[in-house]
């Protein structure tokens, strides 16, 4: 057995035993010593965490209000969109007038004299007008008698719309009326200017919604109209500008060109179905006691197409009769095509852009139909406007702006594009070309077939077919070419509505065929 363990307790506590007895330490209790040193450590320890949490708590107040600072001043900075340097009114046109209240917006603006280029589109990189002539020589069989004929170039930007027209031969070699420039020149003050001279009522500066406004902006309008180009051109001075799109007293969009404000009304009238413009469906669903109005009744989202669609649209403005956009049956070709063919000009004759110089056919000539295109597409449908693609929000600090680099979104994938398109940019790049291209192919077909039509009433006109005979050839050329031209003067390359436009070339295609079956058949 092992021997038994001391007992530590006093030994006179015990019964029996003297004060004298041995006591043994405890050796479990800690001295004071010991107790001493370890609270003086955990109050140490104490206080360095108290500092630590100080120190924490005043670096994290201190980036709060350093974060609070800077929304703050991102905030101020939001609100510094305009500066107020310089008064403009009704009768400020110059765009550098507003671009002293509205530098970031005018900056971009000046950039649509950039030299750019996509594959069917843009001046080229040394931003010289390319010719579509050289490019494709049908052109010039299919447009025999007519300007277009002698001169058709590519497009450039904004910046050079009024330069461009000046000096091509369609106006120096070509006489032409002061309708031309209803689309290349700021005109809103140009018009109610001539107004007054007129004898309109009011002053230049009455606002532009007003009566008087309107009164002085139809007189000028009509008379520029009447005039040789040459001499309106001369009252030209700018470019597209700020007024021609913005009210200068709220930079609130509107519409200014006389000829959208007539033809919108017309559109309005008509039974054509236009989802994409859901203000007009409103008002056609209403008393109609008023003319629509695309400044009053239209949402800002429709007026960013709206403002766009003033020039970017067919439209007539030849010498027979006031330019005027063919919208009282719709916007599609045949509608815009169906509206011509009622028309007759004072003199009695047929409406026709001109007489085609090899048939003798009475034909038309589409201009830019942009507006009309975008109409069928899944993009207007979609409620996407013309601006959302060609003039991107941009931020620049704090403050969001549409540019006004007015441009090709193929230039700019990442605003333009992929804010709505999640998928890579040349993913994006490579279904847009495919459409061009696939577009492009169908519209040198249709033209081969309306050339082949054309060589084909040569031919019979040379052997003496009568002329009555080559009417029905003659208003299939009529139908052919219009429907071919529309879709080559549009400048998406079909892009703005893939299957309309293979719709039209296809048509244009079997009309020209027809046409060449019918003469060859009269040839037997």
């Amino acid at each position: 057995m092992s021997a038994p363990h001391a007992d530590p307790t006093p030994d006179h506590t015990r019964p029996g035993h003297s004060a004298l007895s041995i006591r043994f330490p405890n050796t479990n209790r800690p001295s004071r010593h010991m107790n001493s040193s370890r609270l003086s450590d955990r109050r140490g320890i104490a206080l360095w965490g108290y500092v630590l949490l100080i120190a924490l708590i005043a670096g994290a107040t201190f980036a709060v209000l350093m974060l609070y600072q800077n929304i703050v001043a991102r905030k101020a900075e939001a609100t510094q969109n305009v500066f107020k340097i310089v008064e403009i009114d009704e009768k400020t046109v110059d765009p550098a007038q507003w671009g002293k209240n509205y530098p970031r917006q005018y900056d971009s603006y000046l950039r649509t004299a950039d030299k750019y280029s996509t594959k069917f589109g843009g001046a080229g990189s040394e931003g010289k007008p390319l010719s579509k002539l050289t490019e494709d020589p049908r052109l010039t069989e299919i447009f025999a008698g007519y300007a277009f004929a002698i001169d058709y170039n590519l497009r450039r930007g904004h910046a050079f719309m009024l330069y461009d027209q000046q000096v091509t031969k369609r106006v120096t070699e070509r006489p032409q009326t002061g309708a031309c420039l209803h689309c290349h020149t700021s005109n809103t003050v140009l018009y109610r200017e001539q107004g007054l001279k007129l004898g309109a009522p009011g002053s230049i500066t009455d606002p532009f919604e007003s009566e008087s406004a309107r009164k002085q902006l139809f007189a000028g309008f009509e008379a520029v109209c009447k005039m040789p180009y040459a001499e309106a051109g001369k009252l030209a001075q700018h470019p597209v500008a700020c007024i021609d799109c913005h009210d200068p007293e709220n930079m609130q969009l509107r519409v200014t060109k006389p000829g959208f404000l007539t033809g919108i009304v017309e559109l309005a009238k008509s039974s054509d179905p236009v989802p994409h413009l859901p203000s007009i469906e409103r008002w056609r669903k209403g008393d109609r006691k008023l003319p629509y109005s695309p400044n009053q009744d239209a949402s800002r989202q429709e007026m960013r197409s709206m403002v766009c669609g003033q020039c970017h649209v067919e439209y007539y403005c030849g010498p027979k009769m006031t330019l005027f956009f063919p919208w009282s049956k719709g916007l599609k070709v045949e509608q815009i095509e169906a509206t011509y063919n009622e028309i007759k000009f004072a003199d009695g004759k047929r409406f026709s852009d001109f007489k085609h110089a090899k048939t003798g056919a009475e034909v038309l000539k589409a201009q830019h139909p942009e507006f009309e295109l975008w109409s069928q597409g899944i993009h207007a449908r979609s409620g996407v406007s013309c601006a959302d693609c060609h003039m991107p929000y941009v931020r620049e600090g704090a403050i969001k702006v549409s540019s006004h680099h007015v441009r090709s979104p193929l230039l700019n994938v990442a605003q333009s594009c992929q804010t709505c398109h999640r998928v890579p940019e040349e993913e994006i790049k490579s279904r847009v070309e495919t459409i061009q291209d696939r577009t492009h192919a169908l519209m040198l077909r249709a033209e081969d077939a309306c050339v082949a039509l054309i060589r084909a009433l040569e031919a019979a006109k040379k052997a003496g077919i009568a002329e009555e005979a080559l009417k029905p050839a003659y208003e299939l050329q009529r139908q052919a070419q219009w429907r071919v031209d529309f879709i080559n003067a549009e400048n998406s390359m079909g892009f703005h509505a893939p299957q309309e436009a293979a719709r039209i070339l296809g048509e244009a295609i079997d009309f020209a065929r027809q046409g060449e079956l019918s003469v060859v058949q009269l040839k037997k």
